[in-house]
């Protein structure tokens, strides 16, 4: 088992730390895990939150949630953030819920967290474990994997950057939107309500955010579970978010392949985008050297999810992790790459909207 406290990855994203300043100013930050188990067609989702962790605020208090198999939603609230820990200079989180421990919240050594904690969660770059239940469902969910990166955010040999740019080091953007792990490999197990699931080198993801408020609306494509292409992974999203005083519609296209990064972002291209209110994703973007062009579907219902607003954490989108997507990348009019999958994360967010969203 790898060291915490030597942990040392090339691959760590900007803003991989903790964002918090300590000031008691509105604030939240979430946390994204996700690992897909191809053969088993399945996909597990981790989000976990912070809001107003100074304590004593209307809307202080911490979140777990997971999108399990076929979209089942399990969530927990946490509501002691004096139980809620996270590291400033490298990813590294966890809640305790119920516990015996009286000592103060950090990382722990494996198998005293499965011995000591009874709810709660852990998670670093390259390892993620948790334990939570509904006593009023008595659905539940215990986990522990290793995670080896492959691709940050951005091209692996090189440093990696900021997914919204250098300017989101500054205080600018709400929320700050950072992708820490665009590919991964995860080896280990998931017992979801009973149902041992064990996978080794399955493709795994990560994200997070974080600021003051969220987004008005958005909108997110992400996958790296392709097939017949190991080596692929994709995420593009979009919203309206706040600039200093005005707001503004961007959105983004990434993908990793083959040991390149192809980024396609406000500042290099020209991006488009049609989203339904909900079943159909479309994207295309073009800078001067590639084109890229995007659709993804769902015939699935989705699962409604919570997200940090103004007055907590409450539903704010709708998620299914059985989007079927095709992605094609010319360069030219040379086709670099085209691949399909049935395994694509799709998500519609904040404000409801009836009509197509165009930009």
């Amino acid at each position: 088992m790898f060291n915490f406290n030597r942990q040392f990855n090339s691959l760590q994203t900007p803003h991989s730390g903790y964002h918090w300043d300590g000031s008691d100013r509105r604030f939240f930050e979430g946390w994204y895990y996700r690992v897909t188990i191809p053969e088993e067609k399945q996909t597990f989702a981790f989000m976990y939150s912070i809001e107003d962790p100074m304590g004593n605020q209307p809307q202080s208090g911490g979140g777990a949630q997971i999108l399990g198999p076929d979209d089942q939603y399990l969530c927990r609230t946490f509501p002691d953030v004096k139980k809620f820990w996270a590291t400033s200079d490298k990813l590294g989180l966890g809640h305790w819920g119920k516990t015996d421990l009286t000592a103060s919240p950090g990382y722990l050594e494996p198998a005293i967290f499965e011995r000591y904690i009874q709810q709660g969660y852990q998670g670093t770059a390259t390892f993620h474990q948790g334990k939570l239940s509904d006593p009023g469902t008595n659905q539940y969910c215990n986990w522990q994997y290793n995670i080896q990166p492959i691709y940050g955010w951005g091209n692996p040999e090189k440093p990696q950057q900021s997914t919204a740019g250098w300017l989101s080091s500054l205080q600018i953007f709400e929320p700050g939107w950072q992708i820490l792990m665009a590919h991964g490999l995860a080896t280990g197990w998931i017992d979801w309500n009973g149902k041992m699931y064990q996978f080794e080198n399955a493709p795994a993801y990560s994200e997070k955010n974080w600021g003051g408020s969220f987004p008005k609306q958005w909108f997110w494509v992400n996958c790296n579970s392709f097939d017949g292409e190991p080596d692929l992974a994709l995420t593009a999203g979009g919203g309206i978010r706040d600039v200093l005083w005005w707001s503004e519609s961007v959105a983004l296209i990434g993908i990793h392949y083959q040991g390149k990064f192809y980024e396609f972002v406000p500042w290099n291209s020209e991006v488009n985008w049609q989203i339904e209110p909900w079943g159909n994703w479309q994207m295309s973007a073009k800078n001067q050297e590639y084109e890229v062009c995007l659709t993804a579907t769902t015939e699935h219902p989705g699962t409604r999810l919570r997200a940090p607003t103004q007055d907590g954490l409450i539903f704010r989108c709708r998620d299914t992790m059985h989007g079927k997507i095709h992605l094609q990348l010319t360069a030219k009019n040379r086709i670099i790459l085209e691949a399909t999958s049935s395994l694509c994360g799709v998500e519609v967010g904040g404000k409801i909207w009836r009509e197509t969203w165009k930009q």
